[in-house]
């Protein structure tokens, strides 16, 4: 079965908005939307210390069919990031070493699959960076389909080509490119807001004060007051 293309055109990010991009967490850039735009939990890099940035290439590939994304692997330009929708399979790869040693290769920013992987060692050796769903030995079939640079929902988050994508070890977060610009602007904002709290807790002043957070009210528990009144001496 062949597998559709979209030709599909976006605004391809300069390498200096890339690099103020790349200090922004993922958890940052959520919290200036509302908190939404984040794959499931489950998502998670296969190496410690991996920061994920770049623009996002989407393919949504049957079941156990690795056949489209080898198409994408070949076709996608030097730092994006590959996006996968693999129906959340996690008992049938669609990447493996062999498609890593292409995608190094060609200079690829790195992969998300909502799916299944394997060759991790291949994969940790090359310093390729990965994050997926779950990794299993068994291995793809081609030819049962799928589409290539399309809107897709990977692990709940909504993709399209173009978008920023946005990993570390909290996971991943998907920044739409229509929002881009906002975003940014809100999350470098927001940094040096945090920045200040830091600075606040260090001088000493505590997290209740620093957000004015309601008090307890404080009460005694009849138990607490039981055993008190146990504890006292006999006269």
């Amino acid at each position: 079965m062949a597998y559709q293309q979209l030709y599909v055109s976006f605004t391809l990010l300069s390498d200096d908005v890339l690099a103020q991009w790349r200090l922004i967490p993922p958890a940052v850039a959520s919290d200036c939307m509302n908190r939404t735009q984040v794959m499931a939990s489950i998502i998670k890099p296969i190496n410690a210390g991996v920061r994920l940035c770049g623009q996002a290439r989407t393919v949504a590939t049957m079941v156990g069919d690795c056949g489209p994304i080898c198409n994408l692997i070949g076709s996608a330009r030097p730092g994006e990031i590959l996006v996968v929708d693999a129906g959340g399979a996690e008992d049938i790869a669609v990447w493996g070493g062999v498609m890593t040693e292409e995608a190094v290769h060609r200079g690829l920013g790195g992969a998300v699959i909502d799916g299944a992987i394997r060759d991790v060692a291949d994969m940790r050796r090359l310093k390729f960076n990965m994050f997926c769903r779950s990794v299993v030995p068994r291995g793809p079939h081609h030819g049962f389909g799928g589409t290539v640079d399309t809107t897709i929902a990977a692990a709940g988050a909504p993709v399209s080509p173009g978008d920023i994508v946005l990993g570390d070890d909290d996971g991943v977060v998907i920044v739409p490119l229509a929002i881009a610009e906002e975003v940014l602007k809100a999350a470098q904002a927001h940094l040096l807001k945090e920045a200040k709290w830091i600075d606040g807790i260090r001088g000493g002043v505590s997290i209740s004060e620093m957000f004015a957070l309601p008090q307890a009210q404080t009460t005694t528990h009849p138990t607490a007051l039981g055993q008190a009144q146990a504890a006292e001496p006999q006269r």
